[in-house]
């Protein structure tokens, strides 16, 4: 009898551990694609949060943040998302008239960003400009202004994404109706002839363009950090208009038919803090919301920013997208 106790015993204590784990939540956040892969920041955030909330962070990609949406849409209250982080303030509007979200409930006191923020549904964690980059070693001169940019017929070739799929692709959709306004159409059809592709996301485009595609690629103001801090690389640069630049600021939500609220709501305060918000210059390569406590990297310092600044209330955005992507797509089939 005591030799059988004991195994019983030491079996139960075996089978502690694993019973334990399989009791930890798990916490679904949908992303895109590069926020979680090898070279984003996911691995950082999962890290620091899975050791301090006993609990289990599990990465769901999508392509791009246009996806996002749509597959939440898709999937509608039966989604298994909890939280939905890299929409942005293009597709806020659209993502608050799905009814999908709850508000947050947490505080936002310690973000630092450039414009005022007051939403009760969404908690930003990055923000950014939008630019043209290219290889200074290849392009000794690129345009000075998206005027210029698109109306030489002798310009630089171009990729970009689609602002069906891609926030970046929505975010120069914008950024050409703030410039052009009512001509924007025949500016992008004067700039057709040198859109060498029109990728569903940012990373294909990306790649495409680091393999010798195209001039210059749809991207960030903050990309060029990333080839001079993780490559030694100083050739890659932002193109800086004098018009100015559409600015971009990156969110999360807590999906409203969550059965972990609690940890929803905990995840998106730790999105506030500087273990999250550390991880962000050098692995989403962006601004960050708040400054981490060590501060932005050098490379950040030098890199170039615009003399104004758009940024499309994301109301208008809601009202208008569906009418601009038409525009587009007739412009670019002429």
């Amino acid at each position: 009898m005591i030799l059988i106790r004991a195994g019983a015993a030491a079996l139960a204590l075996t089978l502690m551990p694993t019973f334990a784990a399989a009791q930890a939540p798990t916490l679904t956040v949908y992303t895109y694609a590069s926020f979680a892969g090898e070279y984003g920041p996911g691995a950082a955030v999962k890290a620091a949060f899975e050791a301090e909330c006993a609990c289990t962070l599990e990465w769901v990609t999508t392509d791009d943040a246009g996806t996002l949406v749509a597959r939440l849409l898709l999937e509608g209250p039966a989604t298994e998302a909890d939280v939905v982080l890299g929409l942005d303030t293009a597709l806020m509007a659209s993502a608050r008239a799905s009814g999908l979200f709850a508000p947050h409930g947490v505080s936002i006191d310690a973000l630092d960003l450039p414009v005022a923020w007051t939403d009760d549904i969404f908690v930003p964690f990055d923000w950014g400009w939008f630019s043209f980059v290219y290889d200074s070693t290849a392009l000794a001169t690129p345009p000075m202004s998206l005027e210029a940019l698109v109306r030489d017929p002798n310009g630089p070739t171009v990729i970009i994404e689609d602002p069906r799929t891609s926030s970046p692709g929505l975010g120069l959709l914008l950024w050409m109706k703030s410039v052009f306004g009512d001509g924007a159409a025949d500016a992008w059809a004067a700039m057709a002839p040198r859109i060498v592709t029109v990728t569903r996301g940012w990373s294909e485009a990306y790649g495409l363009f680091l393999d010798g595609e195209a001039d210059m690629v749809l991207s960030y103001t903050t990309s060029p950090a990333y080839h001079t801090i993780a490559e030694g690389d100083p050739k890659y640069r932002a193109a800086i208009f004098t018009e100015g630049h559409e600015m971009q600021v990156e969110v999360a939500g807590m999906v409203a038919g969550t059965d972990q609220p609690d940890l929803a709501r905990r995840f998106l305060a730790f999105m506030t803090t500087d273990a999250f918000q550390a991880a962000i210059p050098e692995g989403n390569w962006m601004y960050p919301a708040a400054e981490p406590a060590a501060g932005l990297p050098p490379a950040f310092a030098d890199l170039p920013r615009p003399d104004a600044t758009f940024l499309t209330p994301p109301d208008i955005v809601a009202a208008n997208r569906r009418a601009w992507v038409d525009e587009w797509i007739a412009a670019l089939a002429r």
